[in-house]
């Protein structure tokens, strides 16, 4: 189970759940991947939803890497992501807010 304290989000790819979550590695490995000024931005454009596929992929990817999953973007674009595109859009979200939120916050 995924836990929610420990910025985790649960995602099913392919019939087999998986724990995801944003490590310091991750961030860094991202922010570079989006070429973004700073994760603020990229915090920001989903806050607004003007975030892209690529945004999401980004994320999801980042996460997944980070619950000490070993595929890459080229295997999350051929996984069935259970509920589809709106599914991974609410876990890249979700992984953003968890990552910042301080103990104590809901």
């Amino acid at each position: 189970m995924a836990n929610p304290y420990a910025g985790e989000v649960a995602i099913v790819l392919d019939g087999q759940r998986h724990v995801a979550k944003l490590t310091l590695g991750t961030l860094a490995e991202l922010e570079a991947a989006l070429e973004a000024g700073s994760l603020m931005e990229l915090v920001e454009r989903f806050e607004t939803r003007a975030f892209t596929t690529r945004d999401v992929l980004a994320l999801v990817v980042a996460g997944l890497r980070g619950g000490g999953w070993q595929g890459t973007a080229a295997d999350l674009r051929t996984a069935e992501i259970a509920g589809g595109p709106v599914a991974a859009a609410r876990v890249a979200a979700e992984l953003l807010a968890r990552a910042f939120q301080l103990p104590g916050e809901a």
